[in-house]
Protein backbone atom coordinates (compact mmCIF):
# COMPACT_ATOMS: atom_id res chain seq x y z
CA UNK A 1 0.00 0.00 0.00
CA UNK A 2 1.32 3.42 -0.90
CA UNK A 3 0.55 6.44 1.28
CA UNK A 4 1.88 9.82 1.42
CA UNK A 5 4.48 10.84 4.68
CA UNK A 6 6.02 13.77 6.17
CA UNK A 7 9.15 13.36 8.02
CA UNK A 8 9.58 16.51 9.76
CA UNK A 9 13.31 16.93 11.29
CA UNK A 10 14.50 14.52 8.35
CA UNK A 11 18.42 14.20 9.07
CA UNK A 12 20.23 11.05 9.85
CA UNK A 13 17.52 8.71 11.22
CA UNK A 14 14.72 10.34 8.75
CA UNK A 15 16.66 10.11 5.78
CA UNK A 16 17.14 6.47 6.34
CA UNK A 17 13.55 6.00 7.02
CA UNK A 18 12.56 8.42 3.65
CA UNK A 19 14.56 5.87 1.64
CA UNK A 20 13.08 3.41 2.78
CA UNK A 21 9.47 4.55 2.39
CA UNK A 22 10.54 5.75 -1.50
CA UNK A 23 11.25 2.06 -1.97
CA UNK A 24 7.56 0.81 -0.72
CA UNK A 25 6.72 2.87 -3.37
CA UNK A 26 5.41 5.60 -0.84
CA UNK A 27 5.05 9.62 -1.37
CA UNK A 28 7.98 11.19 1.24
CA UNK A 29 8.42 14.83 2.00
CA UNK A 30 11.23 15.95 4.03
CA UNK A 31 11.58 19.06 6.09
CA UNK A 32 14.85 20.18 7.26
CA UNK A 33 16.68 23.54 7.20
CA UNK A 34 19.40 22.14 4.39
CA UNK A 35 17.12 20.46 1.55
CA UNK A 36 20.18 19.30 -0.60
CA UNK A 37 21.26 16.72 2.30
CA UNK A 38 17.64 15.10 1.15
CA UNK A 39 17.86 11.56 -0.05
CA UNK A 40 16.94 11.51 -3.93
CA UNK A 41 13.16 11.08 -4.81
CA UNK A 42 12.24 13.16 -1.72
CA UNK A 43 9.68 16.26 -1.56
CA UNK A 44 11.72 18.96 0.16
CA UNK A 45 10.16 21.05 2.08
CA UNK A 46 12.62 23.66 3.52
CA UNK A 47 12.11 24.82 7.00
CA UNK A 48 12.90 25.63 10.48
CA UNK A 49 11.11 23.31 13.34
CA UNK A 50 11.48 26.50 15.95
CA UNK A 51 10.01 29.18 13.67
CA UNK A 52 6.72 29.65 14.20
CA UNK A 53 6.50 30.77 10.32
CA UNK A 54 4.60 27.88 7.66
CA UNK A 55 7.71 26.66 5.37
CA UNK A 56 6.52 28.50 1.79
CA UNK A 57 7.29 24.49 0.44
CA UNK A 58 4.85 23.39 3.20
CA UNK A 59 2.73 20.18 1.35
CA UNK A 60 -1.20 21.73 0.34
CA UNK A 61 -2.10 17.91 -0.10
CA UNK A 62 -3.54 15.12 2.16
CA UNK A 63 -0.35 13.60 4.49
CA UNK A 64 -1.32 10.31 5.49
CA UNK A 65 1.26 9.82 8.14
CA UNK A 66 3.11 12.18 10.00
CA UNK A 67 6.87 11.37 11.60
CA UNK A 68 8.64 14.05 13.81
CA UNK A 69 11.90 12.82 13.71
CA UNK A 70 13.90 16.51 15.67
CA UNK A 71 17.01 16.66 16.94
CA UNK A 72 18.51 19.33 19.11
CA UNK A 73 20.65 21.72 17.70
CA UNK A 74 22.03 22.70 21.26
CA UNK A 75 22.13 20.87 24.23
CA UNK A 76 20.90 22.41 27.49
CA UNK A 77 17.18 23.14 28.00
CA UNK A 78 15.90 25.33 25.93
CA UNK A 79 17.73 24.09 22.88
CA UNK A 80 15.02 20.78 24.09
CA UNK A 81 12.74 22.31 24.42
CA UNK A 82 12.98 24.35 20.88
CA UNK A 83 13.43 20.93 19.07
CA UNK A 84 11.08 18.84 20.72
CA UNK A 85 8.26 20.94 22.27
CA UNK A 86 8.13 23.85 20.39
CA UNK A 87 8.57 22.65 17.06
CA UNK A 88 6.25 19.55 17.38
CA UNK A 89 3.98 22.50 18.48
CA UNK A 90 4.38 24.33 15.72
CA UNK A 91 4.23 21.43 12.85
CA UNK A 92 0.50 20.86 14.43
CA UNK A 93 -0.16 24.20 14.01
CA UNK A 94 0.99 23.85 10.04
CA UNK A 95 -1.23 21.19 9.96
CA UNK A 96 -4.25 22.77 11.38
CA UNK A 97 -3.81 25.80 8.98
CA UNK A 98 -3.76 23.75 5.88
CA UNK A 99 -6.75 21.29 6.53
CA UNK A 100 -4.55 18.01 7.24
CA UNK A 101 -5.45 15.55 10.00
CA UNK A 102 -2.82 12.27 9.46
CA UNK A 103 -3.91 8.83 10.41
CA UNK A 104 -1.05 8.50 12.85
CA UNK A 105 1.94 10.57 14.40
CA UNK A 106 4.79 8.79 15.01
CA UNK A 107 7.03 10.91 17.60
CA UNK A 108 10.64 9.63 18.19
CA UNK A 109 11.44 10.20 21.67
CA UNK A 110 13.97 8.65 23.41
CA UNK A 111 14.72 6.03 26.63
CA UNK A 112 16.19 8.66 28.66
CA UNK A 113 12.63 9.05 29.93
CA UNK A 114 13.61 6.50 32.11
CA UNK A 115 15.60 7.05 35.08
CA UNK A 116 16.18 3.28 36.72
CA UNK A 117 19.61 3.02 36.95
CA UNK A 118 20.30 -0.71 38.94
CA UNK A 119 19.85 -2.98 35.97
CA UNK A 120 16.27 -3.79 35.73
CA UNK A 121 14.65 -4.83 32.78
CA UNK A 122 12.29 -1.63 30.72
CA UNK A 123 9.50 -2.09 29.01
CA UNK A 124 6.70 -0.02 27.50
CA UNK A 125 4.89 -0.49 30.66
CA UNK A 126 7.72 0.89 33.12
CA UNK A 127 7.51 4.01 34.81
CA UNK A 128 9.03 7.06 32.86
CA UNK A 129 10.11 9.21 35.52
CA UNK A 130 12.74 11.37 33.96
CA UNK A 131 15.24 12.89 36.30
CA UNK A 132 16.99 15.14 33.67
CA UNK A 133 16.12 18.21 31.77
CA UNK A 134 16.47 16.40 28.88
CA UNK A 135 14.31 13.37 29.84
CA UNK A 136 11.48 15.53 31.25
CA UNK A 137 10.86 17.60 28.08
CA UNK A 138 11.20 14.66 26.22
CA UNK A 139 7.78 13.14 28.42
CA UNK A 140 6.48 16.65 27.72
CA UNK A 141 6.61 16.70 24.11
CA UNK A 142 5.50 13.14 24.63
CA UNK A 143 2.31 14.23 25.85
CA UNK A 144 2.02 16.79 23.28
CA UNK A 145 1.31 14.47 20.66
CA UNK A 146 -0.48 12.14 22.52
CA UNK A 147 -3.61 15.27 23.53
CA UNK A 148 -2.97 16.23 19.82
CA UNK A 149 -6.13 15.23 18.39
CA UNK A 150 -4.11 13.03 16.19
CA UNK A 151 -4.04 9.09 16.84
CA UNK A 152 0.18 9.44 17.99
CA UNK A 153 2.75 6.56 18.69
CA UNK A 154 5.98 7.21 20.53
CA UNK A 155 9.17 5.63 19.54
CA UNK A 156 11.45 5.55 22.37
CA UNK A 157 14.87 5.12 20.89
CA UNK A 158 18.01 4.18 22.75
CA UNK A 159 22.05 4.86 22.18
CA UNK A 160 22.03 5.27 18.93
CA UNK A 161 25.37 4.29 16.78
CA UNK A 162 26.57 3.74 13.27
CA UNK A 163 28.27 5.27 10.70
CA UNK A 164 29.51 8.80 12.07
CA UNK A 165 27.81 8.37 15.79
CA UNK A 166 31.34 6.65 16.35
CA UNK A 167 32.00 8.42 20.03
CA UNK A 168 32.53 4.99 21.77
CA UNK A 169 34.89 3.68 19.19
CA UNK A 170 36.98 7.29 19.44
CA UNK A 171 36.89 6.71 23.57
CA UNK A 172 38.33 3.10 23.21
CA UNK A 173 40.92 4.06 21.37
CA UNK A 174 42.28 6.67 23.93
CA UNK A 175 42.33 3.83 26.11
CA UNK A 176 38.39 3.94 27.58
CA UNK A 177 38.71 2.44 31.04
CA UNK A 178 35.20 1.71 33.14
CA UNK A 179 34.43 -0.08 35.96
CA UNK A 180 32.62 -3.96 35.57
CA UNK A 181 31.43 -4.08 39.12
CA UNK A 182 28.22 -3.20 39.27
CA UNK A 183 28.12 -4.01 36.08
CA UNK A 184 26.64 -0.34 33.99
CA UNK A 185 24.45 -1.66 31.18
CA UNK A 186 24.14 0.39 28.28
CA UNK A 187 21.19 -0.05 25.00
CA UNK A 188 22.00 0.38 21.46
CA UNK A 189 20.33 0.79 18.28
CA UNK A 190 21.85 0.68 15.30
CA UNK A 191 20.91 3.52 13.28
CA UNK A 192 19.49 1.64 10.12
CA UNK A 193 17.36 -0.48 12.71
CA UNK A 194 15.87 2.77 13.67
CA UNK A 195 14.92 3.56 10.37
CA UNK A 196 13.83 0.03 9.84
CA UNK A 197 11.23 0.14 13.02
CA UNK A 198 10.17 3.21 12.19
CA UNK A 199 9.50 1.96 8.60
CA UNK A 200 7.59 -1.32 10.16
CA UNK A 201 5.15 0.54 12.12
CA UNK A 202 4.40 2.53 9.14
CA UNK A 203 4.00 0.01 7.39
CA UNK A 204 1.59 -1.84 9.78
CA UNK A 205 -0.82 0.90 10.52
CA UNK A 206 -1.35 1.76 7.03
CA UNK A 207 -2.48 -2.09 6.68
CA UNK A 208 -4.44 -1.93 9.51
CA UNK A 209 -2.55 -3.23 12.74
CA UNK A 210 -3.67 -1.65 15.50
CA UNK A 211 -0.39 -0.28 16.83
CA UNK A 212 0.38 1.07 20.80
CA UNK A 213 0.95 3.85 21.55
CA UNK A 214 4.78 3.39 22.64
CA UNK A 215 7.75 1.35 21.57
CA UNK A 216 11.13 1.09 22.88
CA UNK A 217 13.64 0.78 19.70
CA UNK A 218 16.63 -1.46 20.84
CA UNK A 219 18.33 -4.26 19.89
CA UNK A 220 18.31 -7.74 21.10
CA UNK A 221 21.22 -7.53 23.97
CA UNK A 222 21.86 -4.90 25.94
CA UNK A 223 24.76 -5.53 27.61
CA UNK A 224 27.47 -4.15 30.49
CA UNK A 225 29.26 -1.74 28.86
CA UNK A 226 32.71 -2.92 30.37
CA UNK A 227 31.82 -5.82 27.74
CA UNK A 228 31.51 -3.82 24.99
CA UNK A 229 34.49 -2.05 25.63
CA UNK A 230 36.64 -5.49 25.68
CA UNK A 231 34.78 -6.59 22.99
CA UNK A 232 36.30 -3.42 21.14
CA UNK A 233 39.38 -3.57 22.39
CA UNK A 234 39.93 -6.85 21.36
CA UNK A 235 39.01 -6.08 17.65
CA UNK A 236 40.78 -2.66 17.86
CA UNK A 237 43.65 -3.91 19.06
CA UNK A 238 43.97 -1.35 21.49
CA UNK A 239 46.19 -2.19 24.76
CA UNK A 240 46.67 0.89 26.49
CA UNK A 241 44.29 2.30 29.24
CA UNK A 242 43.88 5.74 30.29
CA UNK A 243 45.12 6.35 33.75
CA UNK A 244 41.45 7.07 35.24
CA UNK A 245 38.12 5.10 34.78
CA UNK A 246 36.04 7.41 33.20
CA UNK A 247 32.02 7.17 32.84
CA UNK A 248 30.15 9.69 31.32
CA UNK A 249 26.64 8.18 32.07
CA UNK A 250 24.65 7.48 35.74
CA UNK A 251 22.10 5.02 34.69
CA UNK A 252 21.80 1.39 34.26
CA UNK A 253 18.76 -0.56 32.76
CA UNK A 254 18.27 -3.09 30.20
CA UNK A 255 15.52 -1.81 27.78
CA UNK A 256 13.05 -4.57 25.83
CA UNK A 257 12.05 -4.88 22.41
CA UNK A 258 9.66 -7.54 23.27
CA UNK A 259 6.43 -5.34 21.94
CA UNK A 260 8.11 -4.52 18.60
CA UNK A 261 9.34 -7.94 17.77
CA UNK A 262 6.05 -9.03 18.63
CA UNK A 263 5.06 -6.68 15.72
CA UNK A 264 7.26 -8.46 13.41
CA UNK A 265 10.00 -6.66 13.74
CA UNK A 266 13.76 -7.88 14.12
CA UNK A 267 16.81 -6.07 13.97
CA UNK A 268 19.21 -6.50 11.55
CA UNK A 269 22.07 -6.17 13.80
CA UNK A 270 20.81 -8.02 16.68
CA UNK A 271 23.52 -7.15 19.43
CA UNK A 272 26.79 -4.52 19.59
CA UNK A 273 29.10 -7.59 18.07
CA UNK A 274 26.76 -7.22 14.25
CA UNK A 275 26.68 -3.66 14.64
CA UNK A 276 30.67 -2.78 15.98
CA UNK A 277 31.75 -5.79 13.36
CA UNK A 278 29.99 -3.69 10.26
CA UNK A 279 31.57 0.00 11.31
CA UNK A 280 34.31 -1.46 11.15
CA UNK A 281 34.53 -3.11 8.24
CA UNK A 282 34.89 -7.41 9.58
CA UNK A 283 33.27 -9.39 6.90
Amino acid sequence: MSASLLIAGCGDVGGRLASLMLQAGWSVHGMRRHVAALPTGVLPVAGDLSQAAVPPAWPTGPLDYLVYSAAAGQHDEAGYRAAYVDGLRHVLDWLAQHGQKPRRLFFVSSSGVYSQRDGEWIDERSPAEAESFSGQVMLEAERLALGSGIPATRVRLTGIYGPGREWLLKQVRMGYRVVSEPPLYANRIHVDDCAGLLAHLLKADAQGVALEDCYIGVDDAPAPLHEVVGWLRERMEVTGWAEESTVRRSGSKRCSNARARALGWAPRYPSFREGYAAILGEP
